[in-house]
């Protein structure tokens, strides 16, 4: 069936853009200010200003607990906070148990209600040209790499490492493990040095858990476009916040921290997950997003 949604206040970032949007099988196959032309069946979204659902880093899921648990725990920190996808990590301890480990956390995540992206989690050991080319045939779109200390990464083959990634070259996130301020900022600079100088693709700034990840890191990663946007070809996925009186400030980040209350409607891929306090949860609506090419799509600085 298609519809059309009109007069949607859509929110990028910090800039708000009225479009109408025509909708067929759960998908935007048109984008346009005004769709007056076509007689389909029409939505006015102009009480509402429309987001993209964010996408969050979560690496603690608790998917060993009982399904009841695990329910809650989507409901809580994904559902309620109108999250579209989340990025997560298999803990990779050996090399030869890379795919194993990537299968078994996906396999454990067969009832989430939204999509996911597996990246991996790894102690610095592990980096390695061997292990990267794994990395590469597995699709890995974001490796976290757990640092302890600064001489760590001066046995790393960074010249070797880089080769080995390429041409996928997928995202490379540090885990600072030190306690001490002084000692983390001093593996900080060291791992900005070798970040800079081997051009690694990479991120100097530890990715913060149940935040939203900025467009920045969603394109360097390759979730971005598939993820946190709307746009003309891609999936119905968004949220309804309500207009107040005083207003919204208009900054996504914004709607995500402190506008949680005016949250009215989240559809994902045409479903409507959420109307005002009601979620409906679908298990297993959620599916693995394979990202084939991270940074395909860059942004301008």
């Amino acid at each position: 069936m298609a519809y059309i949604i009109e007069n949607a206040n859509i929110l990028k970032e910090d800039k708000l853009k009225i479009v109408s949007l025509l909708v067929k099988n759960n998908e935007i196959t048109l984008m346009q200010p005004e769709l007056k032309r076509f007689q389909f069946m029409k939505m006015d979204a102009n009480p509402y200003i429309m987001a993209a659902g964010s996408v969050v880093l979560d690496t603690a899921i608790p998917v060993e607990k009982p399904f009841s648990e695990l329910k809650d725990y989507f409901i809580k920190e994904f559902l309620f906070k109108g999250c579209a996808a989340f990025l997560t990590a298999a803990a990779v301890k050996h090399e030869y148990s890379l795919r194993s480990d990537i299968k078994g956390l996906k396999a454990r995540l067969l009832s989430s209600p939204i999509d996911y992206i597996i990246g991996v989690r790894i102690p610095v050991r592990l980096l390695t040209p061997s292990f990267m080319r794994k990395c590469k045939r597995e699709c890995v779109p974001v490796v976290f790499v757990e640092v302890t200390d600064a001489e760590e990464l001066e046995h790393v083959p960074w010249g070797w490492v880089r080769e080995s990634m390429f041409p996928y070259n997928c995202l490379i996130s540090p885990i600072f493990l030190s306690r001490n301020g002084k000692e983390k900022s001093r593996i900080k600079k060291v791992w900005e040095r070798f970040m800079k100088e081997q051009k690694i693709p990479s991120i100097t700034e530890e990715i913060k858990e149940h935040e939203p990840l900025s467009r920045a890191i969603l394109s360097k990663a390759g979730i971005f476009p598939v993820k946190g946007m709307i746009q003309q070809g891609g999936e119905l996925t968004y949220n309804l916040y309500v207009k107040s009186g005083e207003g919204i400030p208009i900054e996504e980040s914004e709607l995500f921290h402190y506008h949680r209350d005016k949250l009215a409607v989240t559809v994902q891929k045409g479903k409507v997950i959420r109307a005002g306090q009601e979620i409906v949860f679908y298990p297993g609506y959620g599916e693995h997003v394979k990202i084939n090419t991270p940074a395909y799509f860059k942004l301008a600085d």
